[in-house]
């Protein structure tokens, strides 16, 4: 089983990942809103802006701070720097 760093320590399982998109689009708005009405909304952007909304084979939606490039370079093995949101204060 391979795990995804999405950001600030969080991992997720790529077997069960299906999709990573942009959240600017108003379907995906009203896909995570109807996801966190439903109660299986995982929000692991540690407060900071939404940029990357990862989509689970479970139903679950899982909300990233890490850009959506940054989170497929590493799904496909090539692992980046932190990204300035993870060094980042709160």
């Amino acid at each position: 089983m391979k795990l995804i760093n999405i950001g600030f320590g969080n991992m997720v399982s790529a077997g069960r990942l299906i999709a990573i998109v942009s959240p600017e689009s108003a379907p995906i708005k009203r896909m995570v809103q109807e996801a966190r009405d439903r109660g299986v909304l995982i929000d692991a952007t540690y407060g900071r802006r939404t940029r990357a909304v990862l989509i689970m084979d479970s139903d679950h939606i899982v909300l990233s701070a890490l850009q959506p490039e940054t989170v497929a370079g590493r799904l496909g093995g090539k692992e980046s720097e932190p990204a300035a949101e993870e060094s980042e204060e709160a």
